[in-house]
């Protein structure tokens, strides 16, 4: 006959995909009868809305059917008291179980329009395809355009634990204010404090999961949203994107103090639209001018990660929400330049309830 010690052991393999551990580490085993061959497990779930109560019902199924001795098994499903949801929340948040991010790294830059949020999608579409879980978050409230680019809408889901992302369909994970509304050209006329705030919440109620990189898409400017998050997440560091315009460096510079002041390192200088190749003979046109990235890389003291160049492609694929698909291997030897100077060795993973408030 079965014991409990050698179901429990079982059950250990069945993970709960939204949390990201097995269910009896979680407290979702609630009890386990055994009438001789006869199994029946009681599965207490965060809410019985769940969207994945009946895979998990059925890997719990599955996984005690495999005991040697086990030729029936009933799993009975309930819900977690209010009680046992707070302990679990507050256990795996003091245990930095929920958000395991290797690397958090804010995209930013002084001016707007300079492409920071497709050169954000893209660095992490860059990422994914060479293996890494990666993240995006949205910190841009009021102009967010990360879900357009690769095409997702919400609503996103809330479950007890916290705010479900939205994935790509490479599988990036993405928060963004546009995933909250219901039309997604609605406005978002909020004051400083309230941006601020939900910037916060973007990080530490949302449930990113184990990652290796998580990029934050920065407003332009240095205002109260930018502030916030660079005072208020656990950032690693943070790449400047540029254009070649006097104008847009001089700005940037800006940014460059900025960061220096909080003393957040700054790994690279990114210029976008930094040339155009002619589709027929190949030759690069300096459509927006001579390059000021050195410049801007000195006073930095960083290196120039890589000069992207202008492809109408990027705009069609963007529009069209396809971002995922463009490839061009300035964005390669972008990600491989990435790598370099914001390694995964030895991560210290950024906790999710550790930032101040």
């Amino acid at each position: 006959m079965p014991t409990s010690e050698e179901l429990e052991l079982a059950l250990t393999q069945v993970i709960d995909p939204e949390l990201g551990q097995n269910i009896v580490d979680l407290g979702m085993v609630r009890d386990i009868q055994i009438d001789g061959s006869e199994v029946r497990i009681t599965l207490a779930l965060t809410m019985m809305a769940c969207p994945l109560r009946n895979q998990l019902q059925e890997q719990t199924r599955a996984a005690a059917a495999a005991v040697p001795g086990v030729e029936n098994v009933t799993v009975e499903l309930t819900v977690m008291t209010e009680e046992e949801r707070a302990r679990l929340k507050d256990s795996m948040r003091s245990s930095m179980q929920l958000n395991n991010v290797g690397r958090m790294v804010a995209v930013m830059s002084g001016k707007g329009g300079v492409g920071k949020s497709s050169v954000t999608a893209l660095l992490a579409s860059a990422l994914r395809r060479q293996g890494f879980s990666v993240g995006v978050l949205d910190a841009d409230i009021t102009g967010p355009s990360i879900p357009r680019l690769f095409g997702i809408s919400g609503p996103v889901k809330a479950i007890p634990m916290g705010i479900l992302p939205i994935e790509t369909r490479t599988g990036i994970k993405v928060m963004s204010t546009n995933l909250m509304l219901p039309l997604e050209d609605m406005a978002i006329v909020w004051r400083g404090p309230m941006m601020s705030g939900t910037i916060k919440q973007f990080w530490k109620d949302v449930l990113w999961g184990k990652l290796d990189y998580l990029l934050i898409d920065l407003p332009p400017g240095t205002s109260d949203a930018t502030l916030t998050a660079m005072q208020s997440l656990p950032l690693t560091g943070v790449v400047m994107v540029t254009t070649p315009q006097s104008l847009a460096s001089m700005v940037v510079r800006k940014t460059v103090h900025m960061a220096q002041g909080l003393q957040i390192p700054i790994f690279g200088i990114v210029e976008n639209m930094s040339y155009f190749p002619c589709p027929e003979t190949g030759q690069e046109h300096q459509i927006f001018g001579p390059s000021h990235a050195d410049e801007v890389a000195q006073l930095a003291g960083a290196p120039i990660l890589g000069r992207l160049p202008i492809d109408p492609q990027l705009t069609q694929l963007g529009d069209r929400g396809e971002i995922e698909q463009f490839q061009n291997d300035a964005y390669t030897k972008l990600a491989e330049a990435f790598l370099e100077v914001v390694p995964l060795e030895d991560p210290e993973p950024a906790d999710l309830g550790m930032a101040e408030a």
